[in-house]
């Protein structure tokens, strides 16, 4: 498990070459390793599914577009997936985006230095998720708090444990401050949009939410933290980009494929089926490794590599695939775009702070605990 946790990649080569459905006891299930088999079980919705009583989320937050299949699937996910549209998204979360980057850098630019994960990715993510879902009025440091919880309790759960009372006591504030939301202006807020569309019930809308949040706040910033680390830590790579800023999306890609911030996702057998060799039984896991099927290299080759010329990386599968493929993925590489693209432009000589220790680390989510940097 520690392996999985700390660098799981050299690992993930030796099942995705020899095994790549692999049963593995630390897991307490399958492990899928190998692109083309991730994408089979991601699409097959009938055969893998999500909804199950352990889904590790819905433990957590309760049943939620994350955690159905089919029509539920859609009953939960509709009332949100229109603002969530390519155009939407440009058209209404530019300008915040930009104005709420451009703020945080303004507060740290005179230091010199900053920890970039809670000054600049954590806070552009919370607020930029508050200001969809409604809750723009709930402090961010609020959101931010009730999001490290209920992390920590999925993370948990995930790896065996029971939901923790923190988790439970973060999901019921959630739910306190999305329930005056439910009755806003529904053009402005996703919440009272969802809430007034008549398809979910005010306790479904909070578990949405809070999946919402999840996405919105722990993925986007692990995307941010991985993006800089990455560029930053390959100067040859970040010379490319700065010469050719028409490469900086596709930086931002190729990070997703080297190190996506959500690694592995779960999925349940609804009936024996056999998966290139392996036989797997009724209501067994099965776990997806993204960071596994992202450096497979009969897609990817040299697939260790960080190349931000790389002229497949959007065929990486970060954001998953299939009918749970991730609702807020064009939001999400807006604000990496931003965030990435303004550093870039505002503090010469960015660079790693060498007093710090910056590396991704997580079984599910992975992102440096820690970023550290210094400029100037």
């Amino acid at each position: 498990m520690e392996e999985l946790e700390l660098d799981p990649h050299p690992l993930l080569a030796r099942l995705r070459e020899h095994e790549p459905v692999s049963w593995l006891p630390a897991l307490g299930g399958w492990l899928v390793t190998r692109r083309d088999l991730a994408l089979q079980a991601m699409r097959d919705s009938e055969t893998f599914t999500v909804d199950d009583p352990r889904f590790s989320t819905g433990r957590v937050v309760g049943p939620s577009m994350l955690s159905r299949d089919g029509a539920e699937h859609g009953r939960h996910r509709d009332p949100f997936a229109r603002p969530f549209r390519l155009d939407a998204v440009r058209e209404r979360f530019t300008t915040l985006v930009e104005s709420e980057t451009e703020r945080l850098i303004d507060a740290i630019e005179p230091d010199g230095g900053a920890e970039l994960r809670r000054s600049l990715a954590g806070p552009l993510s919370a607020a930029v998720a508050a200001k969809a879902l409604g809750l723009e009025r709930t402090d961010p440091g609020e959101i931010l708090a009730w999001y490290d919880a209920i992390v920590a309790a999925v993370t948990g759960v995930a790896a065996g444990d029971r939901v923790t009372p923190a988790g439970r006591e973060a999901f019921a504030a959630l739910g306190a401050s999305v329930e005056p939301a439910l009755a806003g202006e529904p053009r402005a807020s996703l919440v009272a949009a969802a809430g007034q569309s008549g398809d979910l019930r005010p306790d479904e809308v909070v578990s949405n939410v809070a999946v919402l949040l999840f996405g919105g706040i722990e993925t986007t910033e692990g995307m941010i933290c991985n993006a800089i680390l990455h560029l930053l830590s390959h100067p040859e790579e970040r010379a490319l980009v700065e010469a050719d800023r028409g490469l900086l999306a596709n930086a931002v890609e190729e990070s997703l494929r080297l190190e996506p911030a959500a690694a592995v996702i779960d999925r349940y057998a609804r009936r024996d089926v056999r998966l290139d060799g392996a036989s797997i039984e009724r209501g067994e896991l099965v776990t997806i490794s993204i960071a596994g099927a992202n450096r497979d290299p009969d897609v990817f080759p040299d697939p260790d590599r960080f190349d931000v010329a790389r002229d497949n990386a959007r065929l990486q599968i970060a954001f998953a695939h299939g009918p749970h493929v991730c609702i807020g993925m064009h939001l999400a590489r807006l604000e990496a775009h931003t965030a990435l693209g303004r550093l870039l432009d505002r503090l010469p000589l960015l660079r790693l702070d060498p007093a710090g220790h910056a590396a991704p680390r997580g079984l599910v989510f992975r992102k440096p605990p820690t970023l550290r940097v210094i400029w100037g």
